[in-house]
């Protein structure tokens, strides 16, 4: 089969690779139908996650047909259809047994094109299949089901959740590239009174007004200023990154106000300055995280019942064997007006 191969920061092949196997009774293999690129996998080819190893098959979000299942899998059958989750669960060990699949201590976790080969491929061994995947219901699209793999349930639980978002509160979401407007999803679940939303590209505020925010702004628009007008002072309420660069969090950091929250989404490669000489006197929370999946049939649910709509969060499709055009789109996406790219077998 063919997959996307990571062969060093900046270096990557849709090349043959062997077929996936089963290796453990808990494993299922999918044929992968559809599959989508995540700024995590860029942050990867830039060289900020150094765990990831050259020769791994990238990619953690797919929709897949289940061609095999191991001898304890209980859940899965031949011909089920299913969204593979970015986050994989043993079920058993102490963080699992709590929700946090996300720090799982037996073989978990975040694992798929990090620790193990990913979805980014013809075919893809699943570990831990029962507690890993979803089946989907009849009527949501693998394009629509693909954004619960990641996105969807990391700005809902990261962002949203982590930041306590309120009724009639302001908050500002800095960045807004897929995950930033999937918090805008999110936020507007709990009525805030003001989603504000930072981002230097032009197209991406745009389409962050068509997912829900009533404030769009350049980071040289002095955000600051605006924050602060529509909020009598004090500043926002919750502020989210979900960009991953030190300029970003900083950012965040200021336009908070005292006993607020700043939810940090983005995946970051380099130190950032926490100004505590600012911050220790104004209560504020700052929480950060890798996304625990707990969500996810929430949202399906509400998915499948049409109290979401991601169906404008897709901006490009390819066939899966168009994968390098693919992350070049993706990559340039202030050029391309790129928000989630989506393959298909």
């Amino acid at each position: 089969m063919k997959g996307l191969v990571f062969n060093g920061p900046g270096k990557k092949a849709w090349t043959e690779v062997p077929d996936p196997a089963i290796t453990d009774p808990r494993d299922a293999i999918i044929r992968i139908d559809a599959v989508t690129i995540c700024g995590t996998d860029l942050h990867i080819l830039g060289g900020d996650v150094p765990a990831v190893q050259p020769g791994r098959i990238l990619g953690h979000e797919a929709v897949g047909t289940v061609v095999d299942v191991g001898s304890a899998v209980a859940g899965l059958k031949r011909g089920d259809h299913v969204l593979a989750s970015c986050i994989s669960a043993c079920g058993v060990c102490r963080y699992c047994r709590q929700g946090s699949y996300g720090q799982c201590l037996r073989g978990g976790g975040w694992i798929l094109g990090h620790r193990v080969d990913g979805v980014q491929a013809q075919y893809a061994r699943l570990p831990f299949a029962d507690l890993s995947t979803y089946q989907l219901p009849a009527g949501i699209t693998d394009e629509a089901a693909v954004l619960l793999a990641d996105i969807l349930p990391t700005s809902y639980e990261v962002g949203v959740l982590n930041g306590h978002i309120q009724p009639a509160d302001t908050v500002a979401i800095v960045g807004a590239g897929p995950i930033g407007l999937a918090a805008i999803i999110g936020a507007k679940m709990f009525s805030p009174s003001h989603i504000i939303a930072i981002d230097k590209a032009e197209s991406r505020l745009q389409a962050a007004k068509q997912f829900g925010a009533d404030l769009t702004v350049k980071p040289g628009d002095d955000p600051l200023e605006i924050v602060r007008s529509v909020t009598g002072g004090l500043g926002a309420d919750v502020v989210i990154e979900a960009v991953g660069v030190p300029e970003t969090f900083e950012l965040c950091t200021s336009l908070v106000r005292p006993g607020g929250h700043v939810a940090n989404i983005g995946v970051h490669g380099r130190p950032a300055t926490l100004h505590l000489e600012d911050l220790w006197i104004r209560n504020v929370t700052i929480t950060t995280g890798l996304v625990d999946t707990y969500s996810t049939p929430t949202l399906l649910a509400m998915l499948s019942a049409g109290q979401i709509d991601v169906h404008n969060m897709v901006t490009h499709r390819f066939a899966l064997d168009d994968i390098i055009e693919a992350y070049d789109v993706f990559a340039r996406a202030a050029e391309t007006g790129a928000l989630k790219v989506v393959l298909t077998r």
